[in-house]
């Protein structure tokens, strides 16, 4: 295997005899104290023959002893691999690391070579990985090596372990006979069978808990195999099995994470195909990011020559000798993907997403990358896949500012090293920092600051830089393509040209099109009035038409245009506004044309503009502190109670009218929405209540000891609402006595006085005002359903949940969070729901009735459709059901398993033991894409299902955005695949469950 030299780790050449603890010069702060205390007290115990040397190694070095403290107190995952094997820690610290890298992989190749059969090199493959992650981590974390070494280092380990694993695999086949080998202890030479490493892997930039993104070919003309007719079957094969030796999860744990989506028509086509399908495909239907993922391929295992061979031939795809508008059109799409609006620099600290979020790793790769695209074909020096070396190239080549340069590449350096940090904590491929501000405080430590600010400072310099470069990479205006008509509008008449190239553009109504934009120029909306509105309109039409000609529905988006403007007040200063931002046009037009509950906002109230013109949209998130704090201050001004009503309901529509947006646009990952829309619900009910609750009691006086809880069920309790949930409620009372009075002018008994109480408060969410209603609401989760009374004395309802309840009633129970109440009626009532779910329960009976009611929702609403993400086999219900009935199973000797969120339960279930992890593997990932896709079809759709055979290419792009996927076609293989699995799992879990009791 050919391999690319390895950067070198510092300027001067360092002597072999220099060790690793040795050239340590930072090491991280404890994290967690109390954690480290104790697991350096048990490491000690059970050191044996390693203590003496490795305590006097460390007495000798107080930037080790720093080192294994700081990952004793800060990841999980290191700090395993560290206590596994005391030895494996010593060998790191003793060794100079570039040779004990080289060493690490001459072991491994030594020890395939002999291998008595796949389980053997599996385990072989395994302990390369870990004794590699080790060393790795220890030489980043303590500045050992330079970044660019780390992630070298890092793909040369997958390198080898597809190269091994491959070699074992192909060595099985020659001794079967199926296939020859010119080179029998290199039976991939020659083979015909080619591995391309895609992405990061490709350009030799892996990060510390990366899947590798593989293409995988064979040239069937070419291939060694005996039989060359079951090529297809027999490659196919040896791809599954290659995967699954570096991804099945052993006793040794696992190699790497391998994905196969990236090769062409991944919804249609085997995991393997052959080099001339392939070339096809690209030749004939290749998109423009499929181009630029081919920026970086690279043959890394298997027959390299052939390899090299097939990428020649795609040059012409790649690297294209000419630059069309179309390709430019949609290099600023792949650019607008990654959400770069101008005008808007606030990033959040917290929760913010370094790789995708804005700022971070994905938008430096697109500045080279997307240069790369345009430039590649005429210049063969920028065909590298290095990110860092590109900067470099387009630099040299004037393409490029230095001062672009020199902050993108410290920006990436740095960013590059605190992923790898949030990856080693449990090796896990995240790249959001923790929401929590304790976390990434321990987090900040981890990294080596004092806390979270020191941090925020430098995290907040290098986003906020490569923010500005980014979003001027694309500062000059394209212009028309060199022949295209003007557009024009004249007062007196429709223009032909004009009719026809609004057709060309695809608008179906041109006549209606025209005459709407010639209304505008008459003046007929009042915002356009003035020279001023006038001069910036005629610049922003042909802006406004471009944009909205890509729409789904043109027509339908600029019809929505006009609503919007017609109910404007005061055009000029947004229009200018939007002159200057470009980029706002883009916005605008993407939730017209995409959203037809944003487009119904927006049109029906203007006014939630101004919200998405401030700087502050695209910053962090209001916490529920600083919602409360708007939202009062919106209320503070009411003159009346049907006032109090109308700000409210303008509050709550202009929040989720920027969350939807952001959700659209990129800015807000659709999975951290629907804790978002939970959040303002929370805060909305809440001030709805004690505001209702305190003009009730100036009429009607208190009940003695009164206590009311409003609980949240449902979607709501589990923080998982989009912005069309309605809201799933309960209310439970207490007083004192038995049937106490109320002491106003206008008193009440106990349960009447709570009825009309709970009745006041449904109807000050439910009521139509001018600003529609608050939120739909269903209390049928109440006690005894809609037959039961509105409100529920807490006896009463513990009562009916111990003797009365059904399993589909305490099911829904596992979602209840107490939303607004007294702190000491909050804990009884939490006390009394847990009460119900801590109570012992027969694992098989629950199953069989979650069985039940999962068949008796099939039969109502079927389960055939698999985008009804809801009732779809396979889909979210089936996930909700798994982790409400672990709860209700294991929670009474695991009472931490509870969590109204399913995720949660989930996470919290494998911890404890409950959930298999290769169950887990499965539930986890899908109640992710699920609720994601859920987010993004809420914005598109009004009371109908997706259908993929009628929607057009926009919203298959948000979806596929969502999944974080390259393409739809990929995105709906991958659903299948998902729900498939799912399925199995439910039926796994609980009809093993029924089985075990017989």
């Amino acid at each position: 295997m050919k391999a690319k030299p390895s950067p070198k780790s510092t300027k001067k050449p360092l002597s072999a005899t220099e060790t690793l603890i040795s050239r340590f010069t930072r090491a991280p702060k404890v994290a967690d104290d109390e954690a480290m205390r104790r697991r350096m007290r048990d490491w000690d115990k059970a050191r044996s023959a390693s203590r003496k040397e490795l305590k006097a190694l460390l007495d000798e070095h107080p930037l080790g002893q720093a080192m294994v403290e700081g990952i004793a107190g800060g990841s999980p995952y290191l700090w395993d691999l560290v206590n596994h094997d005391a030895d494996r820690l010593l060998r790191a610290l003793n060794s100079d690391p570039d040779a004990r890298f080289v060493a690490i992989l001459a072991e491994a190749k030594q020890k395939i070579a002999k291998a008595e059969d796949e389980a053997d090199a599996t385990s072989i493959l395994r302990h390369m990985k870990a004794e590699a992650a080790l060393l790795i981590a220890l030489a980043d974390i303590g500045g050992a090596w330079i970044m660019p070494r780390v992630t070298h280092a890092l793909t040369e380990l997958a390198d080898m372990s597809i190269t091994l694993a491959l070699r074992f695999l192909l060595g099985e086949a020659v001794r079967k006979k199926k296939m020859r080998a010119p080179d029998p202890a290199r039976p991939e030479v020659g083979s015909g069978y080619i591995v391309l490493a895609m992405g990061k892997m490709g350009g030799f930039e892996l990060n510390y808990s990366s899947d590798i993104d593989l293409i995988c070919l064979y040239d069937a003309d070419a291939c060694t195999l005996v039989d060359r007719d079951e090529a297809a079957p027999f490659f196919v094969r040896l791809t599954r099995n290659l995967a699954k030796m570096l991804q099945e999860r052993t006793v040794d744990g696992y190699v790497f994470r391998v994905d196969l989506r990236l090769r062409p028509d991944p919804g249609l086509t085997q995991i393997a195909l052959s080099t001339g399908a392939a070339l096809g495909y690209y030749e004939s239907v290749g998109l423009n990011w499929e181009r630029q993922a081919l920026i970086k391929a690279r043959p890394c295992a298997g027959d390299i020559p052939a390899g090299d061979a097939f990428l020649k031939a795609l040059t012409p795809f790649i690297w294209r000798k000419y630059l069309d508008y179309a390709a430019i059109a949609d290099v600023q799409a792949m650019k607008q993907q990654i959400h770069s609006f101008r005008g808007h620099d606030e990033i959040a600290v917290e929760g913010h997403n370094i790789k995708l979020g804005r700022g971070g790793i994905r938008e430096i790769e697109f500045f080279a990358q997307t240069q790369q695209l345009i430039a590649g074909g005429r210049h063969p020096e920028l065909r590298g896949r290095e990110t860092l070396e590109m900067l470099d190239g387009l630099t040299e080549g004037g393409w490029i500012k230095k001062e672009a340069r020199d902050d993108m590449r410290e920006a990436y350096i740095f960013l590059r090293g605190v992923e790898h940090r949030l990856q080693m904590m449990n090796d896990e491929q995240t790249h959001s920092l923790p929401s929590d501000p304790a976390e990434l405080n321990a987090f900040s430590r981890f990294l080596g600051y004092e806390d979270r600010d020191a941090f925020a400072t430098d995290l907040l310099k290098h986003l906020r830089k490569v923010q500005r470069h980014y979003g001027q990479l694309f500062e000059g205006s394209i212009g028309a393509a060199p022949g295209q008509r003007e557009l024009a509008f004249p007062a007196e008449r429709d223009d032909r040209e004009t009719l026809d190239r609004l057709v060309e553009m695809g608008f179906k109504r041109a006549l209606e099109v025209s005459g709407i934009v010639r209304g505008w120029f008459a003046a007929k909306r009042g915002a356009l009035r003035g020279e001023l509105a006038q001069s910036h309109l005629k610049e922003l039409v042909p802006v406004f038409l471009s944009h909205i000609s890509r729409a789904e529905d043109p027509d339908g988006a600029l019809q929505a245009l006009d609503k919007f403007l017609q109910n404007l007040h005061g055009g000029a200063r947004l229009l200018s506004l939007l002159r200057q931002n470009p980029s706002l046009v883009s916005l605008l037009a993407l939730i017209l044309g995409i959203s037809p509950r944003l487009a119904d906002a927006l049109s029906e109230h203007p006014g939630v503009m101004d919200a998405l013109i401030d700087p502050a949209f695209f910053g962090a998130l209001p916490d529920d502190e600083k919602l409360t704090e708007m939202l009062r201050s919106a209320l503070g001004d009411a003159l009346s109670y049907e006032d109090f009503l109308d700000r409210i309901r303008l509050f709550k529509q202009e929040q989720v009218f920027l969350l939807g947006t952001r959700i659209l646009s990129g800015t807000l990952p659709a999975r951290q929405a629907g804790q978002s829309f939970a959040e303002l619900a929370d805060v909305l009910v809440r001030e709805v209540d004690a505001s209702i609750t305190q003009r009730f009691i100036e009429t009607h006086g208190r009940v003695k000891g009164q206590e009311t809880a409003v609980i949240a069920m449902g979607k709501l309790g589990g923080r998982e609402m989009t912005m069309a949930s309605d809201l799933d409620l309960i209310l439970v009372y207490d007083f004192a006595g038995e049937n106490a009075e109320s002491d106003g002018t206008k008193p009440l008994y106990g349960s009447q006085y709570f009825s009309r109480l709970t009745q006041r408060l449904i109807a000050a969410l439910t009521a139509q005002t001018n600003y529609g209603a608050l939120y739909p609401v269903d209390m049928r989760l109440r006690p005894s359903g809609r037959s039961g009374p509105v409100a529920t004395k807490l006896d009463a309802f513990e009562a009916y949940q111990k003797e009365e309840a059904w399993t589909w009633e305490h099911m829904a129970l596992t979602r209840a969070r107490v939303l607004s109440s007294s702190p000491k009626f909050t804990a009884r009532v939490n006390a009394a729901i847990a009460k119900v779910l801590q109570r012992k329960r027969e694992a098989s009976v629950i199953a069989a009735d979650v069985l039940e009611m999962r068949e008796a929702i099939a039969a109502e609403k079927g389960e055939s459709d698999r985008w009804d993400l809801k009732t779809a086999a396979g889909g979210l219900i089936d996930i909700e059901f798994i982790a409400q009935y672990l709860q209700l199973v294991h929670a009474h000797k695991h009472p931490g398993i509870l969590d109204t969120a399913t995720a949660g339960v989930l996470e919290k279930a494998l911890r404890l033991g409950v959930l298999p992890l290769e169950h887990a593997e499965v539930l986890r990932p899908a109640i992710t894409l699920y609720q994601d896709l859920t987010q993004v079809l809420r914005l598109y759709l009004v009371g109908s299902l997706f259908d993929p055979k009628t929607a057009t290419s926009e919203p298959k792009k948000l979806l596929a955005r969502a999944a974080d996927l390259p393409d739809f076609a990929t995105l709906d293989a991958h659903l299948i695949e998902t729900q498939r699995k799912v399925r199995e799992t439910f039926r796994t879990i609980l009809e093993t469950a029924i089985s075990g009791s017989r």
